[in-house]
């Protein structure tokens, strides 16, 4: 399940960036094979990594496989993922620090400004002549894509770490719609294309008793504050303004502005705040948790949820497919708003670094390091990486079975525990998720029942579908710049700032606690006063200065 929802989602709004991730595709495979150490004495690498209950990697099998195939040793230093990334600093910090760390991304990661200071210091190695001389494969997945390559390459030029490539396509457009379906055929309720539309069947949901217990006890529209992609606003604003969810930066004619001080922005909270008012969206949907959210879809006496923001479905009903709502629940595209039908993308790619080479390993280490990791480029070291031993976690597909992308020829499936069965301890996991492009996520076999256990990723390529180029013209790439070292402080202060501000005050207005007519201009004065104008003419730098212009 981790694998299906964490490995992947990749699409690009732009078809320079389809292009590249086909290319990235086929010069994979055909790329030179991976250069192999010498028989002799093994050579030693301390590592600092994570690991989970379920996983030892010191006797991993996929542990075992890399260290026989290229004569090395993993002087493992393993911690929990609760509490990870202290510890990480704290070895930092101590001086007491690995060769290498080698992290899984939604873990802990280096992030820019730590791979820009340690790089600074000499603690952090750069990497650009090692992946010349030694990794062929690593060079071919940052020459085939330009976002992979600009945010894996630091102002000056250096490569300081590396982060994986995992693109997941429905994680691209996380900002999604799901409706009940049920209670849509129940009221015979036409699918709605506009924000008004959507709104009537809210009102019906609330008023006209769709679960039929005769109680008004309907939530006819809830979400989450945890993590992008539950987010109630972004989906309606979408109708008004463009709304990424995260930096609230437009880009037109590659000039960058906030879209949070337009009138569009202004109209688009009064829009969602009139269904607030009116009982249509649960108050929950702006201060609670993951959890509570599933308890509203999962209520236990009587379905009550008529729709939930989501990036999929099981975030808020019970994944089993025998699970009493798990088909109840299906895609709406983005609705026509007065001014916009948008859909909010991201590049599903976080920047930073999670495979890091410090000045404590020597040049043996050093090349031994890039070549292994050179493998985990390839397809053979990706699949066996993350999915585990072929025959018994991975297998290849039956002339009958189809890829997630059914235009393409089905590559490997994957194999399930069998019920009691311990985990294999046999795969790295998301620790080896480096070269997942999007034509490998898509030739993963998937079931063709999109409501089953095996055809969720299925379920989710098509719902994505919807979204796929809906999003602006242009969008900022917050995911691909680097910040100018000298103003990383700044930006960083500014940037956390100016993003609570916006969120707390689109809170309060959508909930009344602030007057859209007289407390709007107060607002916008706020903004200023945060320096809004520094912080776009920075974001307007990094912009001018990445290598995704170049």
């Amino acid at each position: 399940m981790l694998s299906i929802v964490l490995a992947g989602c990749t699409s690009s709004k732009n078809e320079d960036t389809k292009a590249v991730s086909t290319e990235a595709a086929s010069s994979t495979t055909k790329a030179p094979a991976v250069t192999v150490a010498p028989a002799g004495k093994p050579v030693s690498i301390k590592v600092f990594a994570q690991q989970d209950k379920d996983t030892d990697l010191k006797t991993n099998k996929f542990t075992k496989i890399i260290e026989n195939k290229f004569n090395i040793h993993f002087d493992w230093t393993t911690v929990p993922f609760d509490g990870a990334a202290e510890k990480r600093q704290i070895s930092l910090a101590s001086g007491d620090y690995p060769d290498l760390y080698l992290l899984i991304p939604w873990v802990d990661r280096f992030s820019q400004t730590d791979l820009l200071k340690f790089g600074e210091q000499g603690v952090i190695l750069p990497l650009n002549d090692l992946i010349d001389q030694y990794g062929p494969n690593i060079k071919k997945a940052l020459d085939g894509n330009k976002y992979y390559k600009a945010m894996n390459t630091a102002p000056d030029g250096k490569i300081y770490g590396l982060t994986g490539l995992n693109e997941c396509y429905h994680c691209s457009y996380p900002n999604k719609m799901w409706l009940n379906s049920n209670w849509m055929e129940k009221l015979k309720l036409p699918e709605p294309k506009t924000i008004e539309d959507f709104k009537k069947v809210l009102e019906a949901f609330k008023t006209k008793d769709p679960n039929g217990n005769g109680k008004a006890d309907e939530v006819p529209l809830s979400g989450s504050t945890e993590a992008y992609g539950v987010h109630v606003i972004p989906y309606f604003m979408n109708g008004f303004i463009y709304d990424d969810d995260r930096t609230y930066l437009l880009l037109k004619d590659g000039k960058v502005d906030t879209a949070a001080n337009k009138a569009e922005w202004k109209e688009g909270l009064a829009f969602i705040k009139s269904m607030y008012s009116e009982g249509l969206i649960d108050p929950g949907a702006f201060s609670q948790n993951a959890e509570a959210f599933k308890k509203i879809g999962d209520n236990a006496d009587v379905q009550i949820l008529g729709a939930g923001a989501g990036m999929h479905p099981w975030i808020f009903v019970e994944s089993a497919a025998t699970a009493p709502y798990v088909k109840d629940y299906n895609p709406v595209a983005p609705l026509q708003g007065p001014h916009t039908d948008y859909a909010t993308y991201n590049y599903p790619i976080d920047p930073g670094a999670t495979f890091v080479l410090t000045n404590k390993a020597s040049s043996e280490v050093q090349i031994a390091a890039i070549k292994m990791l050179d493998y985990l480029y390839t397809d053979e070291g990706s699949i066996d990486g993350i999915f585990g031993e072929e025959g018994k976690s991975w297998r290849k597909p039956n002339a009958s079975e189809i890829a997630l992308n059914d235009q393409i020829q089905a590559q490997y499936a994957t194999i399930a525990l069998e019920k009691g069965e311990s985990p294999r301890n046999d795969m790295w996991g998301p620790m080896a998720q480096y070269n997942q492009y999007k034509a490998m996520r898509d030739a993963q076999v998937q079931g063709t029942d999109i409501y089953g256990a095996d055809g969720y990723e299925r379920r989710l390529f098509q719902a994505t579908k919807l979204y796929d180029g809906k999003e602006a013209k242009e969008v900022f790439p917050h995911w691909a710049l680097w910040v100018d070292p000298t103003h990383a402080d700044e930006v960083n202060m500014m940037q956390t700032n100016i993003k609570d501000y916006i969120d707390q005050n689109a809170l309060q207005f959508v909930t009344g606690a602030k007057n859209l007519d007289k407390d709007w201009d107060a607002y916008v004065k706020g903004l200023d006063a945060l320096n809004i104008k520094r912080y776009i003419e920075l974001m307007q730098a990094s912009l001018d200065s990445s290598t995704i212009n170049k």
